[in-house]
């Protein structure tokens, strides 16, 4: 089969054809439909992510199960799934009190980019290759941890349930779970991209007064109004006094001007990934007076057996936009085009058709 092979930091993408094993027990083989083309994917690319090399780059996708390990009970050959880039073991402190997203084994897997038993899957010319979240989903088949795999109706779209995968299930899962954003409130989003579209539609699910979008590119200010931005902006100083702000970059500049256009009690929810090199900067004076709040978000803080059908049961009722979020579809052997255009800013989410 073929995958999207990253070799070196900063060097093009290479689709090669690789060697597949069978799924062993408590693994499943997925047939690919699609899988979106996503900026944490670049960030293995230019070294921001840690990866060991060469890797198998992809991690929002979904599919149709071709095969099942010895112990894989949730799901069955044919089944359709989406796949889940933190996979939840069910037993740890953090799946146990309701934050999968923090599970201790998906922790491991992102580091190593491997199986939980450390082993890997695909190989070329008889060396191993990691898989990125040990999913590789810039593949035509991937296998993955059984708990990965989150089963879904028989007549869900696979390119739409893609993006359940990553960009709306962290985007949306910001709004909804990390912040629980009350009605009437207001909003500001720092990054307009596919995470930061998906946290305005988030906001208006929320029942949001005020959407502000904030970014430098005109052409994700006109996507943020398509998503329900009420305002845009390229001047983050102009944005102060909201209940809520997101940073959807993960720069320390971004982060600090999110946190400096809270009100007094409001809370500022990181999500984007940054370099561990940078370091933000606030003054102690402020913080116990202004009480405002900083927080992380990893995946949403979204349990992705539960929410990945009710996202879905969003999109089915109108009330989450999926199609608009695919600018343009790609072959596997276009993927290098496919970053080039997200790095300009010309898509809200590329799209990996197989």
């Amino acid at each position: 089969m073929k995958a999207a092979v990253c070799y070196a930091l900063n060097e093009p993408v290479r689709v090669e054809e690789v060697t597949l094993d069978a799924p062993r027990d408590g693994e499943v083989l997925v047939r690919m439909g699609a899988a979106g083309v996503c900026h944490s994917d670049r960030s293995v690319l230019n070294g921001v992510m840690p990866a060991k090399f060469p890797c198998v780059l992809g991690h929002e996708g979904a599919g149709v199960v071709a095969r099942v390990g010895n112990g894989v009970t949730h799901v069955k050959e044919g089944d359709r799934v989406v796949l889940a880039w933190v996979t939840p073991c069910g037993r740890c402190f953090y799946c146990a009190n309701g934050s999968p997203q923090l599970c201790d084994v998906g922790s491991q897997i992102n580091a190593t980019h491997r199986q939980p038993d450390g082993s890997t899957r695909i190989h070329h010319d008889g060396a191993e290759l990691q898989t990125f979240c040990a999913l590789g989903a810039l593949a035509e088949e991937v296998v993955a941890p059984g708990n990965a795999c989150v089963k879904l109706p028989d007549d869900t779209p696979l390119d739409k349930a893609a993006l359940l995968g990553c960009s709306v299930m962290t985007g949306v899962g910001a709004v909804l779970n990390t912040a629980a954003v009350k009605p009437g409130s207001t909003v500001a989003v720092f990054g307009a991209g596919g995470v930061g579209l998906n946290v305005i539609q988030g906001a208006v699910i929320a029942g949001a007064s005020r959407i502000i979008a904030v970014d430098l590119h005109p052409q994700k200010l006109e996507l943020a109004k398509v998503f329900g931005a009420t305002e845009v902006t390229q001047d983050p100083a102009s944005v102060r006094g909201v209940d809520y702000a997101f940073e959807a970059i993960g720069r320390k500049e971004t982060i600090e001007q999110a946190y400096a256009s809270l009100r007094k009690g409001g809370t500022c929810v990181v999500i984007g990934v940054g370099s561990r090199k940078e370091y933000v900067s606030l003054n102690v004076f402020f913080i116990p007076i202004t009480e405002k709040r900083l927080v992380g978000c990893w995946y949403g803080s979204a349990d992705v057996h539960r929410d990945a059908p009710r996202l879905l049961a969003l999109y089915r009722d109108g009330r989450l936009k999926l199609d608009e979020l695919v600018t343009r579809t790609y072959a596997l052997d276009e993927i290098n085009q496919a970053f080039a255009d997200m790095d300009a800013g010309v898509n809200a989410r590329g799209l990996v058709v197989f």
